[in-house]
């Protein structure tokens, strides 16, 4: 089924809208606990708890809206789910800090697979919106992996060492900026190795 576009600031909403909740809500009750069933919750489970739903309703609504998800949005949800819902359950944060280690980890390991058996994957999930020569990929994929494996060890760092407020803002903010910076930096590689139009053309013919 080919993707529906949406309007961007729906599209930036559903994606962006939990993770931004999840900052709110922490904030707001970062220093407080909630009394549940005899259990005393911490503000940080708290949010937890409210993230898991939430981004799982607006996932679910943005593949009603576009008639597609990508995988790294699939394996994103699934993982919250499960180690978000393990914090809850265990009443321990660790699982769900642990989770954007675990996410990055995997989107490093699967392309760094590609590489090694020789598929493209990104390649074959981005070329129709950024047409690019092959050589063009394989840098920029290289990258995207060394990146993500980077990032999979500063949240371990991070959440390992810094307070859980700092935590909260990397996560938030922290990443978000880490994903601007990169995508910028890569302009002179996307320029250098990209497809001209006649040769788009000829390819068309």
């Amino acid at each position: 089924m080919s993707e529906r576009k949406i309007s961007p600031v729906v599209k930036g909403a559903l994606e962006w809208g939990p993770i931004l909740a999840f900052f709110v809500v922490y904030m707001k009750l970062k220093d407080q606990t909630v009394m549940f069933h005899g259990t005393e919750y911490h503000g940080f489970i708290v949010a937890t708890a409210m993230f898991i739903p939430l981004l799982t309703i607006c996932t679910l609504v943005l593949w009603k809206l576009t008639g597609k998800l990508a995988p790294m949005q699939i394996a994103t949800l699934v993982l919250v789910i499960v180690f978000g819902g393990l914090s809850v359950w265990l009443n321990d944060p660790k699982f769900f800090k642990m989770k954007v280690t675990l996410i990055y980890l995997l989107f490093s390991g699967i392309l760094g697979a590609g590489l090694l058996l020789g598929k493209p994957w990104l390649q074959l999930v981005l070329s129709d919106n950024l047409p690019m020569k092959p050589e063009g990929w394989t840098i920029l994929t290289k990258r995207l992996a060394l990146f993500f494996l980077g990032l999979a060890v500063l949240n371990e760092v991070i959440w390992r060492t810094q307070s859980e407020e700092m935590w909260v803002n990397f996560k938030t903010f922290g990443l978000m900026i880490l994903m601007f910076v990169f995508l910028m930096a890569q302009g002179g590689l996307l320029k250098r190795y990209a497809l001209e139009e006649s040769a788009e053309d000829k390819t068309d013919d």
